[in-house]
């Protein structure tokens, strides 16, 4: 076992990784109310040695965390400046042999009932596999769990994986919507 894992388990959490493995695709991860989902999702990926990118606020990207947050495999988003931020990431699906993306459709810790969209846009441009992994402080589990096929029908796949997701128990439940 190596450190994150034994990190995870002493902290009475478990991880499972119910997908085979891919060397590409999308991670949906929900519920997202506190930045300890961000912890708990690194360790659990790394405890497998496994490593999967995610996007973060530019603004988390300040010396001397702007190195570490690189490193772990953060991509720094510009959320004051209109940019395309779903072309850059296919983009990098396209060129890259292996490429994994974890990516919090809720886009904030707050209550967010109206979810984002790009994760979905993503996985059909650059033809990979979208998975759901969820955090459940509930059963202390965080699990990537199934592939979601997408039938190009944004507003019926959104309900679909929200209703998914409606499932696990959040840090904070009264920030997760749904």
């Amino acid at each position: 076992m190596n450190l994150a894992g034994w990190i995870l388990k002493k902290a009475g959490w478990k991880f499972a990784i119910n997908i085979p493995p891919t060397p590409k695709c999308v991670i949906a991860i929900a519920p997202h109310t506190s930045n300890w989902d961000f912890i708990l999702g690194e360790l659990a990926i790394r405890s497998v040695g496994m490593k999967a990118g995610f996007l973060m606020k530019d603004t988390w990207f300040f010396f001397p965390l702007g190195y570490f947050m690189r490193a772990i495999g953060g991509i720094p988003v510009k959320q004051s400046k209109h940019t395309r931020v779903t072309d850059d990431v296919v983009e990098a699906f396209n060129t890259h042999d292996e490429l994994v993306i974890g990516l919090t459709p809720e886009g904030t810790r707050s209550r967010n009932e109206k979810w984002r969209t790009g994760f979905m846009h993503i996985a059909r441009e650059a033809n990979v596999p979208l998975a759901l992994a969820y955090i459940d402080y509930g059963t202390r589990t965080v699990c990537i769990d199934r592939f979601y096929e997408l039938s190009g029908d944004i507003d019926n796949d959104m309900a679909g994986i929200k209703e998914y997701f409606s499932h696990f128990t959040a840090k904070f439940p009264e920030k997760f919507g749904y």
